[in-house]
């Protein structure tokens, strides 16, 4: 249908459906019925997806929970820094922790500082089309340190075999991050003996 494949994988509300609907007597029914027939795909109530679109769970993920990045596991499987295939999209955000469970996936956000927050995002611009946030891969490592209960890395030695065997990292990757996003991170004030030993192994 036109309406449909002029939304793009843009995830879309209802008010501004209702534009494209502006001729008819109920828009609402009609959006109804486009979900009902599988045209749009309901991601949560009043947000909405073109289900013949090239979806993009990371551009979802923005949309569903504002100001968040796409961080975690999320982000090392996007720059195939782990080999392990990630079947829910995890996300950072400044808001309270939540999940979201859709027709396209699960999707997860946790919780850190503002001041923190900030640090280590890019924008990923594909095809000219669409954007969205996610963590640069040293800032998707602090997050998986920081947002990690329990973890404790008490040495540069135990930083290196959290790396290589409980993220699978190859090693040969790891030593080009930012240590100056590290640093940041740190003078951010959460877990800074874990980020100080990272910083320290990414130094040596």
């Amino acid at each position: 249908m036109e309406i449909v494949s002029s939304l793009n994988n843009i995830p879309i509300n209802s008010a501004v459906l209702k534009t494209f609907l502006s001729n008819l007597k109920y828009p609402k029914n009609k959006i109804s019925n486009m979900e009902k027939s599988g045209e749009l795909i309901r991601l949560k109530k009043d947000l909405y997806v073109n289900s013949k679109s090239s979806i993009s769970k990371e551009l979802i993920a923005i949309h569903l929970y504002g100001l968040s990045y796409v961080s975690l596991e999320s982000a090392l499987s996007y720059y195939r820094l782990i080999p392990e295939k990630v079947y829910a999209i995890r996300s950072v955000t400044t808001k309270r922790a939540k999940k979201f469970s859709t027709p396209l996936g699960n999707f997860d956000y946790v919780t850190v500082p503002i001041d923190y927050f900030s640090i280590g995002i890019r924008q990923e611009i594909i095809e000219n089309e669409y954007a969205f946030l996610i963590a640069e891969p040293t800032k998707a490592i602090c997050d998986m340190m920081v947002t990690t209960r329990g973890l404790r890395l008490q040495s540069v030695r135990a930083v290196q075999a959290y790396l290589e065997e409980d993220l699978r990292i190859d090693i040969s990757d790891v030593k080009s991050f930012d240590t100056n996003i590290v640093r940041q991170c740190i003078e951010a004030g959460k877990k800074k003996t874990e980020l100080s030993y990272l910083l320290k192994f990414l130094e040596q």
